[in-house]
């Protein structure tokens, strides 16, 4: 792009689609749950979990592996490679009749989606800086949340015609369709003149660069604090709303309008984080993280499932919240590291991704017939994450002045 800051439309729609493979592939698959776990065998309903937090594992790791070598050899070739370890996941998933080889199996297609979900956010930087690249990050989430809106009903109505491997073939489709849209008319980000020379110290320099940066050190960490709170909403919400609330048919509806809440939250940063800063909103959006978590604690300490209705209205505020954190706290961990963006969103996510699965399999073990560990969860790390701004807000304050 000639003009960094240049609002490129197709650009824009891209890096969401490249993003919005992973999102597919977790969220379309939770209507589905209860019958892979009927045709596998598992008779733990809480195993579920696993299906959904497994894929994060992989997708932390293989970005690992995407990054640094994007670095050297250029954005689009690490694209086509990681899809194409995603087909042959998918594969496994679809003829296994074993639970283990199907968390293999997820795992596997979490480290081919980390090619296509990291490397957007690395061209993303290529492409701009400041709080321009956060309002473009925020356009693309806000693209990115339009799948979970529909992606539980579109697993659903395939479940309606067809059995749960037909999710998986749909998620091929789909990808497949965004990778030759992707060939034909992205241009590569990374200049020639501007890669890494390959060697076996590329991920080791690469990595003490980024920890030189105590600003993508600072919101790496509280990435991996909201990340893992959130996913444990993600792995549980098939258990709270089809069985804690015996709302099974309602389901897809109910994530979908809870999706809109992120989405509402991401379109609004996009418009205001010119104006009042990606520091500024992130912090503001945190605060109010912790009071809803929080004053949701308060209520209903005894442990008692609350009203449907207050449920989703405690979940919509504070998945607003969430909305103005996801996509400034990238933003703001990348903007120091324009020089090394791929190893530099590569260890991004999988630092925050690697603290997140253990967060949400160890919380989601407690959401069994209440959603207060949820909550208590979102708590907990909405705090740690208040803690982290505050310590970095004065040096921010100072840099900026």
């Amino acid at each position: 792009m000639k003009n960094p800051q240049e609002f490129k439309l197709e650009f824009v729609a891209l890096m969401a689609s490249l993003m919005s493979i992973v999102a597919l592939s977790i969220d379309a698959l939770l209507p589905a749950l209860p019958e892979i776990s009927s045709t596998l065998g598992v008779t733990n309903p809480v195993n579920n979990q696993l299906l959904i937090t497994m894929i994060f594992l992989g997708l932390g790791f293989g970005q690992l592996l995407f990054g640094p070598l994007s670095d050297s050899f250029g954005r689009k070739p690490m694209v086509y490679i990681g899809f194409i370890v995603f087909i042959i996941a998918s594969i496994i998933c679809v003829t296994t009749k074993s639970f283990e080889i199907m968390i293999i199996g997820r795992i596997l297609q979490g480290v081919g989606l980390s090619s296509p979900r990291s490397i957007a956010l690395s061209m993303i930087r290529d492409s701009y800086s400041g709080n321009y690249m956060a309002k473009i990050i925020s356009i693309v989430v806000m693209f990115f949340i339009l799948v979970p809106v529909i992606a539980p009903t579109l697993g659903q109505l395939i479940l309606s015609f067809f059995d749960w491997k037909s999710i998986f073939y749909f998620n091929l489709i789909f990808g497949v369709s965004i990778m030759i849209w992707f060939w034909k008319r992205q241009p590569e980000t990374l200049l020639v003149k501007n890669r890494i020379k390959f060697s076996s110290h590329l991920f080791i320099d690469g990595t003490k660069e980024f920890f030189k940066h105590k600003q993508a050190i600072a919101f790496t960490f509280v990435s991996g604090f909201i990340t893992g709170s959130f996913m444990v909403y993600l792995s549980t919400s098939q258990q709270i709303f089809q069985v804690q609330y015996n709302l099974a048919e309602l389901f897809p509806y109910i994530f979908a309008s809870l999706a809109i809440s992120v989405g509402v939250a991401t379109y609004l940063n996009s418009r205001l984080v010119i104006k009042y800063g990606m520091h500024k909103i992130a912090f503001t959006a945190c605060i109010a993280y912790v009071i809803v978590s929080v004053f949701y604690i308060l209520l209903f300490w005894g442990g008692n499932n609350p009203s449907i209705f207050v449920l989703l209205s405690f979940f919509a505020l504070q998945f607003f919240a969430v909305g103005f954190l996801f996509g400034n706290l990238r933003a703001l961990a990348m903007e120091p590291l324009g020089h090394i963006a791929g190893i530099g969103a590569a260890i991004n996510g999988f630092i925050s991704t690697v603290m997140a699965v253990p967060i949400a399999n160890y919380i989601g073990e407690f959401v069994n017939t209440s959603v207060l560990p949820l909550f208590i969860g979102f708590s907990i790390f909405g705090i740690l994450s208040l803690l982290v701004f505050i310590l970095m807000r004065k040096k921010t304050i100072v840099a900026s002045a």
